[in-house]
Order: C-alpha cells, then sequence, then structure tokens
C-alpha cells in the first residue's frame, strides 16, 4: 500500500481535547477502508505565519498513514466537510520515518530548557560564531568595517541640518513657507 505523510490544522477555539476526538475520527475513517495509521502526533495550538478563515493560530496534527489511496481520499473529503478543519496536506513518500518528527523533537528541546545557547551563552548567541567575523564594527581590523559616522554639520542642532546647499545646476531656489503661515 501507497504511505502518506498527512498534517492538518484545527481552529484555534476547539480544545486540545476536540482535536484528538479528531484524529481518532479520521483514525477510523482510514482503517474503515483498509488501512492504518502508523504514528499520530499532536504538535499543539501554534501561531500561523498568516490569516486562515479569521484564526491567527491553529491546532496541528500529523498521521503517518499506509492506506490504499480511496482510504485517503475519503479522510480528505470528510475533513473537507468538517468546520474544525481549516486546512489539510496530504504528501505521498517512499517510506515512512519511525522517530518522532522535527516538530516533537523541538518541543523535547523547548521542554528541556537548553539556555547554553542563548545570547549570554558561547559563540555569541544562537548557537554560531561569535559576531566579530562578520566584518561589523571591526574598524581597522583586517576584513572590519571602514565604516565612520559623519561629523555633525556646522550651525545648529543635529537634527536641524539648515537649507541644502544648490545642486550643480540648479537655480537658487526660494525660502520654503511655514505651513503654519496663512496666505494672505
Amino acid at each position: 500500500m501507497p504511505l502518506y505523510e498527512h498534517t492538518f490544522l484545527a481552529r484555534q477555539d476547539v480544545t486540545q481535547a476536540q482535536v484528538e476526538a479528531l484524529m481518532k475520527e479520521f483514525q477510523g475513517v482510514i482503517e474503515e477502508g483498509q488501512g492504518k495509521v502508523t504514528k499520530q502526533e499532536y504538535w499543539g495550538l501554534k501561531n500561523l505565519a498568516f490569516k486562515i478563515k479569521k484564526n491567527r493560530k491553529a491546532h496541528y496534527a500529523f498521521f503517518n498513514v499506509d492506506a490504499p489511496p480511496a482510504a485517503v481520499t475519503e479522510m480528505e473529503r470528510r475533513m473537507g466537510i468538517n468546520s474544525d478543519v481549516i486546512r489539510f496536506m496530504t504528501v505521498r513518500v517512499e517510506e515512512l520515518e519511525t522517530e518522532p518528527s522535527v516538530q516533537m523533537r523541538k518541543q523535547d528541546r523547548d521542554e528541556r530548557g537548553d539556555r547554553d545557547r542563548g545570547f549570554g551563552g558561547p559563540g555569541g548567541g544562537r548557537g554560531g560564531p561569535p559576531r566579530g567575523d562578520r566584518g561589523f564594527g571591526g574598524g581597522g581590523r583586517e576584513g572590519g568595517s571602514t565604516f565612520r559616522s559623519r561629523p555633525p554639520r556646522e550651525g545648529g542642532a543635529p537634527g536641524d541640518r539648515g537649507p541644502r546647499p544648490p545642486r550643480d545646476g540648479d537655480a537658487p531656489r526660494a525660502p520654503r513657507r511655514d505651513s503654519t503661515e496663512s496666505e494672505g
């Protein structure tokens, strides 16, 4: 039988128990069609990249499916009818992964509290090399930036630049009228 990975998103206002009931319902549809769900994962309530049917978040659920195409088609048909399911996607794969998915491993890492790679940790934060090798703020170092800030202009506060000097070929401009002056 063909192998599939299937993910669906449920509305943000349903409970986790309701999502797990949906997972059981769709697993039953697959089993009715002489297939089997080899792995189920509930990934949790996550933010969406953009609104989907007025939802900013969604409950994510994942299946590994070993079933004939008719059973998968029937499951997708029922998901399309169900008002709690806002999106789904099924992908045919050559083989199913038996270990936890990347999403589940990410949750495990978050729960463990690995904070040694944080901003104050070794390596300059986020697990990468120190920022000194990127060429910013190095000044005179080899490979560093040679950017220097411009000294302030004469005659006034740093934010007050005064009138612009004329460009080559420009006729001198009349001074601008202040918007508070009345025409009259």
